[in-house]
């Protein structure tokens, strides 16, 4: 049983995969939170803007 946790602890095989995954999660992640900051920076603003139009007479 030792054996085979000693040969899968220096087995490298996967490292740069795993790497890769967990950068991959860390970009998405940022980027999920830079979207809700965003859209909670903007506020109401698509509604406003609609308000805005909508009291708006068109030709």
């Amino acid at each position: 049983m030792f054996k085979v946790i000693k040969r899968l602890a220096r087995d490298e095989r996967g490292a740069v995969t795993v790497d890769w995954v967990v950068l991959t999660a860390a970009v998405v992640a940022l980027c999920g939170l830079a979207i809700a900051a965003l859209q909670e920076a903007s506020g109401g603003l698509g509604e406003n803007v609609g308000e805005y139009l909508a009291d708006k007479e068109f030709e």
